[in-house]
Formats: structure tokens, C-alpha cells, sequence
């Protein structure tokens, strides 16, 4: 039931597997799945539009230019019509095109023109798929939020083994189940998540502060993909540069005092997640003043600030059914996330090594273990934000819908 009344756009590109595209179109079918389809100018040279538009039951789109439109922008109305863009087979060519972000012809302008999910499935031979230039490609695909179906390993048509083998379409089929089952069960669950993310500003008079190093960057990515996969998700915020989205509910707040508050506003929730750098002390006193160099103080009184982490882990009233907390560390990393964990009773961890200039803070990349309660974890090599918190945000679900499954 999962792909019942689904909208799928299928874009067919110029390589030998394309003559599946037919039999996925059937699969389709057979699951009440209305099916549009984009025909390349190479994927023409494999498959016919005849047999195409007999299959789906619907007109073959080619030109981004098309006498037959009637008023409407194709590559404009065609994205917004589907819940889901496919691409097969994803040649190294079309994937260069897209990691390029070229827009010459209908598909390329369309996955571009797209706000919705994009699914690729690569199809080339074992020496074009594990070329440099085809992995650097794949990883930009992944940063720009593209998912991936396969490739396989086996036999390929050239005749020679490895990875480079397309999905077949049952395959295909299955991850789409699996994928759309997921997504309509988040919406029908309606959960709610607060996130917190970046620096917050103690300040000690008018113009000076105790804070952190924080650009809150990674908690903004996670917000944004947790909205994405229908969670209704309000971003609680620190002082930051980001532009933020209009897609998503955002609630600025400066001081660590004023994230509680903004916190305990959105209880209950489902998840929380605590990436928020936030100051751990506070000045005992704040001066209404500018305080004068000549007579200021020796010594500046702090007290500790909330912990925010430790209320949601110790509020057995209000505990999140997934709480999520970020390690910031310089050593010992694993010892003492786990030990963060476990006393702040988080059900994920994200650790990461803060000493490495590198990475975290103000940059556009990060490398982060993801620690769950049972000691199992999974190290992110350097990625995009972005695609660091995809993985979080798939491991928080997964989680989620798996603890679900456990209490019924």
C-alpha cells in the first residue's frame, strides 16, 4: 500500500540498463503508481517513447522546448507534480552533468527546478564507477541532499565484474516501498522535534560576553532534513549568521537561560536534539553599564548556567522518546561521550574531535561518531554538514520507529 496513488517522475538516461526503466514502469503499475517519464536525447537511443507511453499510460516528455506544452513550464510543473524524482540509469556522464549543476536539457533542469526528493541509480562500468572522478562527483551529489539506489556488484554488460551494476527493478521497487512506507508513517505519527543549535551569549554588560565557539551550522542542517522527512520541527537558535530557511519554524534566543525557557515551551516532544554550544557559566551579575577599564572589577563572579541536556535526560515527566546530545571534545573522545551519554541519560550521541581545526566550529565540514545506547557506532568520515546530519537524522528515525515497533 505504501505506493498507492504515488507520483513518480522517472527519467531515463542514455546506457544499455535503460531497457529496465520498461519493467519498473510495470512494477509500478501493478502498485497503483501513476509513472511520468522524461526521455533523454541518449536514453532515446535504447528505448522508444512508443513503448514508454504504452506502459505508463501517460504522454513522454523530451524537450525542454515542446510545442505540445499548454501554458505550462515543463521542467517547472513537472517537479512540483511528482512526490519523487528517479533517475535511471544514472550514467557517469549524467551524474558529472548534475555534480557540475548544468541545466542544458529537460531532466538536468528539472532535478534542478526540484524540491522534492531526488533518487539516483547509478549504472556504468566497474572502472568508471571507482574512478576519482566519479567518486568526487558522487560525493558533491551527496552533499547537494541526492540519494543513491546501488549500484551492485556483478556481471555487466561490457562483460566484466565489480560494482557498477545496476538495481534491478525489483530492487528498485523495494527501496521505494521501504522508502515512501517510512515517510508516511513519521507523517501519520505527526512527532514533533526541537532542535538547538548554535552559541549562546552570557553577557557581562552591555558590550562584552561569555560564549562559545559555535557557527550552529550542523544543528540547522539537522533541523532542516528532520523537517524534510515530515517532522514537524521547530529550530530553537543562538546568536548565528545563518540565513535561515522560511521551510522551517525557527526561535531566536541569546542567552542559555532564554534556550531553557524556549525549550520547555515546546514540551512534550518526541525528539530533541541538543547541538546548541551553550555557555556552561554566566556572570553572577549583569551591569546595566559599560563597565569603565580604570574601575572595573579584578575578578568576574560566573555562576553555572542550565544545563539543558541533563534537564531533558532527568525530566521523567517530559523526556523526549529520543534525546540526542552532542560531545565536543579534545581527547579521549569515545570515553567521554559515552560517559556524557550515560549521565545525561541520551538515547544518541554525536562526538566529535573539536581539536581538529578542520572541521566543526565556523566550516562547512565536519567528522562525527554516532554513538547509540547500546556502545554501537558509526564514524562519518569528513562530509558536508549537510550530509553528516542526513546520517543523523536517518539513525534518530530509525531509532525512533524502532522503539515504536518495540512498544506495540
Amino acid at each position: 500500500m505504501s505506493l498507492k496513488n504515488k507520483k513518480i517522475l522517472l527519467i531515463i538516461g542514455g546506457g544499455i540498463s535503460a531497457y529496465k526503466s520498461l519493467d519498473l514502469i510495470r512494477l509500478l503499475q501493478r502498485k497503483d503508481c501513476s509513472v511520468k517519464v522524461i526521455l533523454t536525447k541518449t536514453g532515446k537511443k535504447f528505448v522508444t517513447s512508443l513503448s514508454i507511453s504504452s506502459l505508463s499510460k501517460n504522454r513522454v516528455f523530451e524537450e525542454i522546448f515542446d510545442e505540445k506544452t499548454t501554458g505550462k513550464i515543463d521542467h517547472i510543473a513537472l517537479s512540483r507534480w511528482a512526490d519523487l524524482v528517479l533517475v535511471l540509469p544514472a550514467t557517469a556522464n549524467f551524474m558529472s552533468k548534475l555534480s557540475k549543476g548544468a541545466a542544458d536539457d529537460l531532466a538536468s533542469t528539472i532535478i534542478l527546478a526540484s524540491n522534492k526528493d531526488i533518487f539516483l541509480v547509478p549504472a556504468m562500468n566497474v572502472r568508471m564507477w571507482l574512478h576519482k572522478a566519479t567518486q568526487k562527483n558522487l560525493n558533491n551529489l551527496f552533499d547537494y541532499g541526492y540519494k543513491f539506489i546501488g549500484p551492485e556488484n556483478g556481471e555487466m554488460a561490457c562483460g566484466e565484474y565489480g560494482k557498477g551494476k545496476m538495481s534491478s527493478p525489483r530492487q528498485i521497487l523495494s527501496f521505494l516501498e521501504r522508502f515512501f512506507k517510512k515517510k508516511d508513517l513519521l507523517k501519520k505519527k505527526k512527532i514533533n522535534a526541537i532542535v538547538t543549535t548554535g552559541p549562546t551569549k552570557e553577557h557581562i554588560d552591555p558590550v562584552r560576553f561569555i560564549s562559545n565557539e559555535s557557527s550552529g551550522k550542523q544543528g540547522y542542517e539537522i533541523a532542516l532534513e528532520l523537517s524534510r522527512l515530515g517532522i514537524n520541527t521547530t529550530l530553537i537558535s543562538g546568536p548565528t549568521k545563518i540565513n535561515y530557511s522560511k521551510d522551517i519554524k525557527i526561535k531566536k534566543v541569546v542567552s542559555g537561560k532564554e534556550m531553557l525557557e524556549a525549550v520547555k515551551k515546546k514540551l512534550p516532544t518526541h525528539i530533541a536534539v541538543c547541538a546548541a554550544a551553550v555557555s556552561d557559566f554566566r556572570p553572577a551579575n549583569f551591569n546595566k553599564n559599560k563597565i569603565k577599564k580604570d574601575n572595573g572589577p579584578n575578578e568576574l563572579k560566573i555562576e553555572k548556567n542550565p544545563d539543558i541536556l541533563s534537564y531533558l535526560g532527568t525530566n521523567n515527566r517530559f523526556k523526549p522518546k529520543i534525546l540526542v546530545g552532542f560531545s565536543a571534545e579534545t581527547k579521549d573522545i569515545m570515553k567521554n561521550s559515552l560517559k556524557k551519554m550515560n549521565e545525561k541519560y541520551c538515547d544518541i550521541m554525536i562526538a566529535n574531535d573539536v581539536s581538529k581545526k578542520e572541521f566543526g566550529f565556523d566550516s562547512d565540514f565536519n567528522e562525527v561518531i554516532i554513538v547509540d545506547k547500546k556502545g554501537k557506532s558509526q564514524k562519518i568520515k569528513k562530509s558536508s554538514k549537510k550530509f553528516v546530519a542526513s546520517l543523523i537524522a536517518k539513525k534518530i528515525v530509525d531509532t525512533f520507529l524502532l522503539n515504536e515497533k518495540k512498544l506495540n
